[in-house]
C-alpha cells in the first residue's frame, strides 16, 4: 500500500477520542471466591462508575453491584481494596455514602454501618463472620484517624483493635483463624520507605492480643503479607535493596528467593497482590526486572523460580487457587485484561479487555526500552514510542514532534502496556517518550531514592535529558519538544518548562505549582510525603520555594495548557488557577480547561474526551500543524 505523505501531527487515526471513552474500561481487584473469579471496572461512560464483576465456573459474566451503588473508597483518598467476597457474600465500600454494604447472591445491598464520616478499605471476613478493615474517621479534627476496627455484619457495631500508629493496611487472617498480620507506618513515611509487619493472636470475638512485630522499619518497605495454606506468613521486603519475597516462622524472618527483581510495588492503593499460593508450596507471583514484569511458579521448598511464558510486559493484582491463576496483564499490543491460566496446560483465557477497540497493529506504535545518560554519570531509563500510521509517511527531511510523559506518583512507574491514549499521540505522526526517571519504581530502591531531597531536580533531569538523547539520535525534532504529566507528573512538567528552556510546550494535568501550599492542603496521607522528596517543613521553606515553579513565573515563556478537576482534595484546583492567572498577567499563551465534578484523575467519558482533543488543538497551534479531523477548540489566551 502507497503512504499518503502528510505533515507529523496531521495523520488521521482510527484511535480517536469518541472510540476511546466509548470502548474504554478500567479493569482491577481480582478476588477469587470458590470457583467464581471477581474484579472491578470502572467505566468513564457511567460517570466513572466502579462496579464488581463475577464470572461463574460456566464462563457466564454478570454486573454485581447494581446502579447507583459505586464499589470504590476514598480511605488515602486513593482508595482501591473497595471489595471482598466471602461464601459468594460480596461486601465493598460504597463512594456516595462511604458505607460499608453486604450483597448476597441474587440480593440487593444492605447497608451494614452507619452514616457517619468513616471511610473503610481493606476489608477481609475471619471464621466468626466478623469484617476486619482499615477504618478512617473524618469526625476527629484536623487529621483523620486510621485504624483496624472489627465490625459486626448483623448489627453494624464496631470495634478498634489496632490503633496508635497514624496508617493501616494489609489486615490477612491465617487459614486456622488463629492470627492476623498487618501493616503499619507512621508519618513522615511513606509505604514504600518504611512499614512495620506485625502479627498478633486473634480471639474469637475479633480482638486481638498478643502483638509483636516481626520485620520492617523506617528504612525497610514491607509489602502484601499473606498466609500460606499451611499458616506460615509471607512477605514482601526491599532490604537487600530490591523488593523480595520472605517468611517468618520459628521467630525468624528468612530471604524465599534472592534477585536483583522487585516483587513489590509501591502501595499507593490497597488491595495490591504480586504473588499467591496455588498450593501449600507454590506460589504464582509476577515481577519486574527494566521495566518488564514477568510471571513465574516459585517452588517455596526447593526455592526455585519457574518462568512462565506469556505474552505479556504488565501484571498484577495475582491471585490464585489449585490448579490456576487469574491476574490482570497487558502488553505492547494488549490492553489491561483479567486473565486466567490454567497451570498444567499452560492456556490462557482472556475473561475481560479494558478495551474492546479492535485495531490494526500497523496503526500501533510498539516501545522500546531506552537507557540514556543523566546527570552525575547515571543513566535513566524510559520507553520510546516512534510515530506510527501505515496510511500515511512524513515529507522528507521532516522529524516528528515528540511528547515527552513525565508519571505521576512520583514514586510510580511507566510501562510498556498498551495505552489507548499514548497510541492517540502516535498514530498522529507525535513520537512520545514515557519517563521512569530517577524515583521511579521497578528499579531497585537505590533508583528509587535518588528522588530524595532532589525533587523538581533529578525528575526533571531525567526529562530533559531523555528528549535530548533523541534529538541527538535523529528520531525527533529538536524544535517541537512538549512535556505533559499528572499530578506529580504535572510538577515536573512545571518544573521543566519553568526552570529550563528545552521544551516548547506543555500540559499540566492536576499539577503541583506550589509545593508549600500542596503540604499545608493536601490529604493526611501525603501531608509529609515531602519531607522526603524535598526537606522537613517549616524548616526548609525556602526550598518548597525554590523549587515551586508559582514563585518563579519569570523563567516561564512557553505556552501551557491546564486540566483540573474542581473537586480534587489531592491538588487543590487553585494550584492550577495560581499559575493561569500568574501567565495570563504576564501574556504568555495560556489555556484553562476546568472540569466539575472530577476528582484527582479524570473519570467520566466526556471529559477524557476533552481533555484528549483539547490538548491535541494545543499543540496544533503552537506547532502549526493541521489536524485531521475537527475537534471543538479551546481558547487559548495571549496567542
Amino acid at each position: 500500500m502507497t503512504c499518503i505523505e502528510k505533515a507529523y501531527g496531521s495523520w488521521k487515526s482510527p484511535i480517536t477520542s469518541d472510540v476511546i471513552v466509548a470502548e474504554t474500561i478500567d479493569v482491577g481487584q481480582v478476588t477469587l471466591d470458590g470457583k467464581n473469579v471477581y474484579w472491578l471496572e470502572m467505566r468513564p461512560a457511567e460517570n466513572g462508575r466502579y462496579v464488581i464483576v463475577t464470572q461463574s465456573p460456566d464462563g457466564h459474566i454478570t454486573d454485581v453491584t447494581p446502579p447507583p451503588f459505586n464499589a470504590r473508597t476514598r480511605v488515602h483518598e486513593y482508595g482501591g481494596g473497595s471489595f471482598t467476597v466471602s461464601d459468594s457474600v460480596v461486601y465493598f465500600s460504597n463512594f456516595g455514602d462511604h458505607r460499608l454494604y453486604c450483597q448476597s447472591p441474587g440480593e440487593g445491598p444492605v447497608p451494614v454501618t452507619f452514616e457517619k464520616e468513616m471511610r473503610y478499605a481493606d476489608c477481609i471476613v475471619d471464621r466468626q463472620r466478623h469484617i476486619i478493615c482499615v477504618r478512617e474517621d473524618h469526625t476527629t479534627g484536623h487529621e483523620a484517624s486510621n485504624t483496624l476496627v472489627c465490625i459486626t455484619p448483623e448489627d453494624g457495631t464496631s470495634r478498634i483493635i489496632c490503633s496508635g500508629n497514624d496508617f493501616y493496611s494489609s489486615p490477612r487472617v491465617s487459614p486456622d483463624g488463629s492470627r492476623l498480620a498487618w501493616l503499619t507506618w507512621d508519618h513522615p513515611q511513606m509505604p514504600w520507605d518504611g512499614t512495620e509487619l506485625w502479627v498478633a493472636r486473634l480471639k474469637k470475638d475479633g480482638s486481638v492480643d498478643g502483638a509483636e512485630k516481626v520485620a520492617g522499619s523506617p528504612h525497610e518497605s514491607i509489602f502484601q503479607p499473606e498466609w500460606s495454606p499451611d499458616n506460615t506468613l509471607y512477605f514482601v521486603s526491599d532490604r537487600t535493596g530490591w523488593w523480595n519475597l520472605y517468611r517468618h516462622r520459628h521467630n525468624h524472618s528468612e530471604h524465599v528467593l534472592d534477585m536483583e527483581a522487585e516483587f513489590g510495588a509501591p502501595q499507593w492503593v490497597f488491595g495490591m497482590s504480586t504473588y499467591s499460593f496455588e498450593s501449600e508450596s507454590r506460589i504464582i507471583c509476577t515481577y519486574t526486572q527494566k521495566g518488564t514484569w514477568h510471571l513465574a511458579s516459585l517452588d517455596v521448598t526447593s526455592r526455585t523460580l519457574e518462568p512462565i511464558e506469556t505474552p505479556y510486559t504488565y501484571a498484577e493484582f495475582v491471585r490464585a487457587a489449585p490448579g490456576c491463576a487469574v491476574f490482570c496483564a497487558g502488553s505492547p499490543t494488549e490492553p489491561l485484561s483479567v486473565v486466567k491460566l490454567d497451570l498444567a496446560t499452560k492456556t490462557l483465557d482472556v475473561i475481560r479487555r479494558s478495551s474492546q477497540l479492535v485495531i490494526d497493529p500497523a496503526y500501533l506504535s510498539v516501545p522500546r526500552p531506552v537507557e540514556f545518560p543523566t546527570e552525575g554519570g547515571l543513566t535513566a531509563h524510559a520507553f520510546f514510542y516512534p510515530p506510527q500510521n501505515r496510511d500515511y509517511c512524513p515529507p522528507p527531511g521532516e522529524k516528528p514532534p515528540l511528547l515527552v510523559i513525565s508519571h505521576g506518583g512520583p514514586t510510580d512507574e511507566a510501562s510498556s502496556m498498551l495505552s489507548m491514549r499514548t497510541q492517540y499521540w502516535t498514530s498522529r505522526g507525535i513520537a512520545v517518550l514515557d519517563v521512569n526517571y530517577g524515583g521511579s519504581t521497578g528499579y531497585g530502591r537505590e533508583y528509587r531514592e535518588r528522588l530524595n531531597d532532589n525533587w523538581g531536580i533529578v525528575d526533571v533531569d531525567d526529562c530533559v535529558n531523555g528528549a535530548q538523547y533523541l534529538v541527538e539520535q535523529g528520531d525527533v525534532d529538536g524544535n517541537r519538544l512538549a512535556i505533559r504529566g499528572g499530578s506529580a507528573g504535572g510538577y515536573t512538567t512545571l518544573c521543566a518548562l519553568t526552570f529550563r528552556k528545552t521544551f516548547r510546550a506543555g500540559a499540566s494535568y492536576y499539577g503541583v505549582s506550589d509545593l508549600e501550599a500542596l503540604t499545608k492542603e493536601t490529604h493526611k496521607f501525603e501531608s509529609h510525603y515531602l519531607d522526603s522528596l524535598v526537606g522537613p517543613y517549616p524548616e526548609r521553606r525556602d526550598l518548597y520555594q525554590e523549587r515551586s515553579p508559582i514563585y518563579h513565573v519569570e523563567g516561564l515563556s512557553c505556552p501551557v495548557i491546564f486540566f483540573q478537576g474542581l473537586e480534587d482534595k489531592v491538588v487543590l484546583p487553585n494550584q492550577a488557577e495560581m499559575m493561569v492567572e500568574a501567565l495570563r498577567s504576564k501574556g504568555v499563551p495560556v489555556a484553562y480547561v476546568p472540569f466539575e465534578g472530577e476528582q484527582h484523575g479524570f473519570r467520566r467519558s466526556q471529559n477524557i474526551k476533552c481533555a484528549l482533543d483539547s490538548e491535541l488543538y494545543f499543540y496544533g497551534q503552537i506547532f502549526g500543524f493541521e489536524l485531521a479531523d475537527p475537534v471543538d477548540p479551546v481558547e487559548i489566551e495571549n496567542l
